[in-house]
Formats: C-alpha cells, sequence, structure tokens
C-alpha cells in the first residue's frame, strides 16, 4: 500500500506558475501510474493528467494541455505537477492519486490511492 501527500499548494495571482508535489511513502512509487485530479467547489472531481511509470508516458486533458506538466523524480519518491498561467478557473483541490492499471487511466474508480489534496486559489 502506498500512502500519498500533497503539497505546495496555496493562493496565487492570475498568469503566474505553481508547481505542486506528491511525495509517497510505503511503497516505491515507481511501480505506479500517478495521476493528477481536481475538485472545484460544488463540482466532480476533474481528470488532469498522469504519467507513467517509466516518466516517458504522460497524458492530458484539453482543458491544462500546454500549460501543465507531469513529472516524476522516482529516486525521490516523488511527482510534481508544473502550472504555468494559472488561471481563476484553476481554482479546486488538487489531489494525486496512484493506480497500478494499465493503459487510458482517466477515471477516477482506476485509481486506488489517493493523497488528502491541497487547495490552489487564484485570484483575478
Amino acid at each position: 500500500q502506498v500512502q500519498l501527500v500533497e503539497s505546495g499548494g496555496g493562493l496565487v495571482q492570475a498568469g503566474v506558475s505553481l508547481r505542486l508535489s506528491c511525495a509517497a511513502s510505503g511503497r516505491t512509487l515507481s511501480t505506479y501510474t500517478v495521476g493528477w485530479f481536481r475538485q472545484a467547489s460544488g463540482k466532480e472531481r476533474e481528470f488532469i493528467g498522469y504519467i507513467g511509470r517509466s516518466a516517458e508516458i504522460t497524458n492530458y486533458a484539453d482543458s491544462v494541455k500546454g500549460r501543465f506538466t507531469i513529472s516524476r523524480d522516482n529516486a525521490k519518491n516523488t511527482v510534481y505537477l508544473q502550472m504555468n498561467s494559472l488561471k481563476p478557473e484553476d481554482t479546486a483541490v488538487y489531489y494525486c492519486a496512484a493506480s497500478r492499471a494499465f493503459g487510458l487511466i482517466d477515471q477516477t474508480t482506476m485509481y486506488a490511492y489517493w493523497g488528502q489534496g491541497t487547495q490552489v486559489t487564484v485570484s483575478s
């Protein structure tokens, strides 16, 4: 079993960048695909993207493609979400999650392990 902890959230102005971290303990994160999701107040949890075990495979939602980048440092057992050109509509609680599944993994039900989330608020 793997435990995940997100960090790096905060209150920022529109247009700036922010990097979130997802640190794992309990098991090595390199054996999992790691995804990022977000949930705005009153809305369903939304898929942002994921990174495969070897980091060669990434997939992003159209809403963040070109602005957000997911990377991983398996030596540090950590996955990152780099968010650039932030917009007020990016305001949400951001979650990382780990999956042993293969293929297109863009549904919450495909991820067995979740962090507690970190709040990102983007002011206009």
